[in-house]
């Protein structure tokens, strides 16, 4: 059986022909359609491919029957290179696309080209101008170092399934955030990559903002967002630079922070920053804000103890800087090492009942007898919801 004839074959013998009207440049089925448009970027590969000048291309395809082929305003270049069939390939659809000549080129179709190409997203941008390829007016120039980032910083949809920026386009100051967490970068470093990629900004990065930003708190370079959750943080910042705390945190929002309503003193008192520390020695770590369950009652008991203030002293004060007890808690008189002790067993909040088994982990560890630690820990407003009548033999404790 004779085999059917393939659309639009061309009846010329020569390879060059068959290479010039194949779709995919390869001189072999499938064909152009001559009723079709001949896409500028099949011209200037193919022209590549046979290291010849567009214009001559053009005049074998219209001797090959194909008449309509896309050019852009202006002349044709009168030369390409080899590597120029890579540039006008799309990185957008599949094989056989091109970059649309009608439209400026997408900041994404920049920046995947110069990383494979190992070239900067400037010398990208020349080379498709000069091949007849446009960019967004009034966009200014790309950055002339190639940074392997760039198309995560502009990468708009996390997951990557589709979304990028542009030139021109204003982005969020939490995408800053976020992608500098995601690439391990300071913050300022990505604002000022995504600025010289042409991307617009909510606010001017400045290079104190790194330091605003970094709390010193364990993973705090992937929890940018949360640095005004850290009363003591600020209040550092804030003497570190010279600046009021309302500042800091207006900034801090500026950036892209998550702010909860916070009043912090323009003269702390000393004794501030060490409460505020998780090691209260008045440095980072600092307490992170907790609205959910509140401040430890530990931290308020070791905290009265290093500083000599009352329970109720220290907890006001902690509650004036954004740490709040919560509800159910009860303070004691006075601060005793052996409540602290006893705390540091307890792994359960306020709002959670502390059964059976919590008891008697807290006596095993402390030595204490179940029944004591019981009566202690409702005494400091824990709920013990069980109906158990416990014993009042001491653990004993094993080294």
């Amino acid at each position: 059986m004779t085999p059917a004839p393939e659309p639009h074959a061309p009846t010329s013998e020569d390879p060059q022909d068959h290479l010039l009207v194949s779709r995919w440049l390869n001189g072999a089925s499938p064909w152009l359609d001559p009723a079709e448009r001949v896409p500028y970027g099949h011209l200037i590969s193919a022209a590549a491919a046979l290291r010849c000048a567009p214009a001559d291309v053009v005049s074998r395809l219209a001797a090959l029957g194909y008449h309509d082929v896309q050019i852009p305003d202006g002349r044709l270049p009168a030369s390409v290179a080899a590597e120029d069939a890579a540039l006008v390939e799309s990185v957008d659809s599949g094989r056989g696309s091109w970059v649309d000549v009608t439209v400026p080129v997408s900041l994404r179709q920049t920046v995947v080209l110069a990383d494979r190409l190992q070239v900067s997203p400037a010398e990208v941008a020349r080379r498709l101008t000069a091949l007849g390829y446009h960019y967004p007016a009034g966009s200014g120039p790309l950055p002339e170092t190639r940074d392997a980032r760039d198309l995560l910083l502009i990468r708009k949809d996390r997951k990557g399934y589709g979304a990028w920026l542009d030139q021109g386009e204003e982005v969020r100051a939490g995408h800053v955030l976020q992608v500098a967490a995601e690439l391990k970068c300071g913050p300022h470093a990505a604002a000022l990559r995504l600025t010289a990629l042409g991307v617009r900004l909510p606010y001017t990065p400045d290079p104190v903002d790194d330091r605003l930003l970094h709390t010193g708190a364990a993973g705090d370079e992937v929890h940018h967002h949360a640095a005004a959750w850290y009363p003591g943080h600020v209040l550092a910042v804030a003497r570190e630079t010279g600046r009021r705390p309302a500042d800091v945190l207006a900034r801090l929002q500026e950036l892209g922070c998550w702010i909860d309503p916070l009043s912090l003193p323009d003269a702390p008192e000393e004794d501030d920053f060490v409460i505020l520390s998780e090691g209260l020695d008045g440095h980072s770590p600092w307490l992170r804000v907790n609205s959910v369950v509140g401040v430890q009652l530990r931290h308020v008991l070791r905290a009265a103890l290093v500083t000599g203030r009352s329970p109720a002293e220290t907890a006001e004060r902690l509650a004036s800087l954004g740490h709040v007890l919560h509800e159910n808690a009860r303070l004691p008189e006075t601060a005793d090492e052996e409540d602290v002790r006893l705390l540091e067993t307890v792994d359960r909040s306020f709002k959670d009942g502390v059964h059976l088994e919590h008891v008697l982990r807290s006596a095993g560890l402390t030595g204490r007898s179940p029944a004591d630690v019981a009566e202690r820990l409702s005494a400091l407003g824990y709920r013990l919801p069980d109906e158990v009548e416990y014993p009042e033999v001491r653990a004993v404790l094993r080294g």
